[in-house]
């Protein structure tokens, strides 16, 4: 899988292997289920805000995210998402979503049919 972004190979996200957390493979299976999960933000602040499952904090959703767009596994988008709610986030001014990207998919799928190799 390509898709590097040149960082050095130190993002787990380059070559033929790939490291993933749980946390980050029930974010990717969450988002192999719907087309768009939300994402929120504040105004002069970068870090993403989930808050639509409660298996993990606030902080550890945070982490995810950032690691799987550091890994091109999703994209995050701040154009606000027709008709979502954003009712969990009244203090996050930015609204967005995040979905997979095509080599997100590609692993969501290898995850599916190969599993999880330790």
């Amino acid at each position: 899988m390509s898709g590097c972004k040149g960082c050095s190979g130190n993002c787990s996200g380059c070559g033929k292997v790939l490291e993933l957390s749980q946390g980050e493979i029930d974010l990717l299976q969450a988002l192999g289920q719907y087309s768009f999960l939300p994402v929120a933000r504040k105004a002069d602040d970068m870090t993403p805000v989930y808050r639509e499952e409660s298996a993990y904090t606030e902080a550890e959703y945070s982490l995810f995210i950032q690691l799987l767009e550091k890994k091109n596994l999703i994209y995050l988008d701040y154009t606000p998402l027709k008709g979502a709610k954003m009712g969990l986030y009244p203090e996050y001014p930015v609204h967005g979503s995040m979905a997979l990207t095509q080599r997100g998919q590609q692993v969501l799928d290898l995850l599916e049919t190969q599993g999880i190799e330790k």
